[in-house]
């Protein structure tokens, strides 16, 4: 593919949100580097396809009910070959409706991401020592 532009970034992080809204974890892989870099929300850093698979798997196999991302805005730099989208996510707790909004940082490299970083908005923030 080479470098992707714009709507071809767009149509790329679009994909892999459509790739985890239905629960594929191979297909939500199969967009990774094999040396990619997953950060979660709470600073967790997972790197290779096998760590970032590991960090998936619970979600995917329902530990925490049906999650879906709503997507609010995709904002794509192809000289860069970087995306950002930002989301609402919904799950259901305790047979309630829960959403928090959120977004990932994406880097792409041929056409794979190389990094993902998520950012979640929450009630209690993330203190790390400085």
């Amino acid at each position: 593919m080479g470098k992707p532009d714009r709507a071809q970034l767009e149509d790329l992080v679009r994909r892999f949100t459509d790739a985890f809204n239905r629960d594929d974890l191979d297909e939500v892989m199969s967009f990774f580097t094999e040396g990619a870099l997953y950060t979660e929300f709470n600073g967790q850093r997972n790197r290779g396809k096998e760590a970032i698979r590991r960090a998936f798997e619970p979600q995917f196999q329902g530990a925490f009910g049906e999650i879906r991302f709503h997507e609010q805005d995709i904002f794509a730099d192809e000289t860069e070959g970087k995306a950002l989208i930002r989301w609402k996510c919904t799950i259901e707790v305790d047979g309630k409706p829960q959403a928090w909004d959120g977004l990932d940082i994406l880097h792409f490299e041929d056409a794979l991401i190389q990094e993902k970083h998520t950012y979640a908005k929450a009630d209690v923030p993330k203190l790390e020592a400085v």
